[in-house]
């Protein structure tokens, strides 16, 4: 299947590792033209350079940072297509134990980075243009340990799905993608405050019997993003091996 990426242009934030680099991985094979972000700066030009990307140091959080990347998109390439809002997960912990400080930083990069990301993006798309939202899988069933994210995630799949209702008379679409297990860095280091025996069990629970591949991953946001998928919006698309249990 052609996905009709050759020569569109995407934002893909985090995209200097895990699902960000993943899906960036999976554009750039496709066709496309990415510009990538990460906190670090090192890390970032790495990733361009191995992508043959833009890349941006920037944080989500920020608020200057929809105005730096939609301008080194159009520097680089005359023009924007989509985006895909990927950043990393708040730190784990119970609700209760969770303080003040650290609802308001996650909300600050997790929540409030993402929705002003979109819309700004959302602002700059034409007709056919595509914004995904990389959420959890918490967005229909909590994940023990991932207080924060549980908290947060839900309320950002149902701000991509009012964007998709307010977007879709100008032809622009909104998903979000719900990752369950993937074989991240930040997989092992959940995995590390857990036991063997904890592992295995939740393992267990997923039909196909292992975690994904990121690239796995990937593979799924690319189409979502492409025109390929031109009658997809308002969907939470689960990439989780069946994991979850209900529809």
């Amino acid at each position: 299947m052609d996905l009709g990426l050759t020569d569109r242009v995407y934002l893909v934030t985090g995209g200097s590792k895990g699902l960000g680099y993943a899906t960036a991985s999976a554009l750039v094979a496709e066709g496309a033209r990415v510009v990538i972000t990460g906190r670090s700066e090192e890390t970032v030009s790495s990733a361009a350079a191995e992508l043959n990307a833009v890349g941006v140091p920037c944080d989500n959080a920020d608020p200057g940072t929809p105005a730096r990347v939609l301008a080194a998109a159009r520097e680089a390439y005359g023009r924007v297509d989509g985006l895909l809002v990927s950043v990393g997960g708040p730190p784990p912990g119970s609700v209760t134990a969770a303080t003040d400080d650290q609802w308001l930083a996650a909300f600050e990069s997790v929540f409030l980075g993402a929705v002003r990301l979109a819309r700004e993006v959302a602002a700059a798309l034409g007709e056919g243009g595509s914004i995904a939202f990389v959420l959890s899988s918490s967005v229909r069933a909590p994940i023990a340990t991932l207080g924060i994210s549980n908290g947060l995630r839900p309320g950002l799949a149902m701000v991509a799905k009012s964007m998709a209702n307010e977007l879709g008379p100008v032809g622009v679409r909104v998903n979000g993608l719900l990752p369950g297990r993937i074989a991240t860095d930040r997989m092992t280091s959940l995995d590390e405050r857990s036991t063997p025996e904890q592992r295995a069990a939740t393992m267990a629970t997923i039909p196909l019997g292992r975690a994904g591949d990121p690239a796995e991953f990937g593979r799924v946001a690319a189409f979502v993003l492409s025109p390929a998928a031109s009658y997809l919006t308002g969907a939470m698309i689960p990439v989780d091996g069946g994991m979850l249990p209900g529809l």
